[in-house]
C-alpha cells in the first residue's frame, strides 16, 4: 500500500480528500500525523505556486508521496475576487463566515453572480517526481446562506445546472460533481 502525506489539517479538506482517494489503495497520513506543526504559508499570487510550496514543504518531513492543494473563489464580478486570498478574503485566515459575508455584501445590486471555484493539486511521488491537475467547477452565488453540510463557500455556491448550493447536497453528491479539466 503506497502512503500519501496530506500538506493540510484542515479537517474538512481532510475528510473530503479521505473520500475521494478511498478508491485507491493509499495508506493516508496527514501533515500533524507526520509530527509537522509548521503552517505553511500560502506566499504566493498565483494557486499553482501555493501548492507547490506546500508540496515542497512536506516533502522536507518525509520521503514517500505528497499531496498538496490550493483552491479559490472567483466571481466574475468582482474581478476574480476573492481568488487566490479566499481563505482570507475578510482577514483572518479561515474565517468562513466572515468570508462569505464579505462576499455577499461586495455583490450587493449586482445582477452578475457567476463564478467558479479553481483547484490545483500538486501530487510529488517518492522519486520526488512533480504532477499537477487543475480542475474548475463553474456556478454562480446564491443570494443568502443555504446548507449545513461544507465548508468554505459552500453555503452560497451553486454548481452549474443545479439548485442547490453545495452545503445543501450530500458530501458523496458533492465529490461526484463533475469538475472541468483545466487545460
Amino acid at each position: 500500500m503506497k502512503k500519501v502525506a496530506l500538506s493540510t489539517d484542515n479537517k474538512n479538506k481532510v475528510k473530503e480528500m479521505l473520500a475521494i482517494l478511498s478508491k485507491f489503495n493509499f495508506e493516508i497520513v496527514t501533515k500533524s500525523e507526520l509530527g509537522v506543526n509548521e503552517e505553511f504559508e500560502e506566499i504566493y499570487d498565483t494557486l499553482e505556486e501555493n501548492s507547490k510550496l506546500k508540496a515542497e514543504k512536506l516533502r522536507e518531513y518525509c520521503s514517500f508521496a505528497v499531496l498538496a492543494d490550493d483552491t479559490g473563489l472567483f466571481v466574475n464580478a468582482l474581478n476574480g475576487e476573492p481568488g487566490v486570498l479566499s481563505a482570507r478574503y475578510a482577514g483572518e485566515h479561515g474565517n468562513s463566515e466572515a468570508n462569505r459575508e464579505k462576499l455577499l455584501r461586495n455583490l450587493e445590486g449586482k445582477s452578475d453572480r457567476s463564478a467558479y471555484f479553481k483547484t490545483v493539486i500538486v501530487f510529488v511521488d517518492e522519486n520526488g517526481k512533480e504532477f499537477i491537475a487543475k480542475g474548475i467547477l463553474k456556478g454562480t452565488i446564491s443570494e443568502v446562506e443555504r446548507g449545513e453540510n461544507g465548508f468554505g463557500y459552500d453555503k452560497i455556491f451553486i454548481p452549474e445546472n443545479m439548485e442547490k448550493t453545495l452545503a445543501e447536497i450530500s458530501s458523496e453528491e458533492k465529490i461526484n460533481l463533475v469538475i472541468e479539466k483545466e487545460h
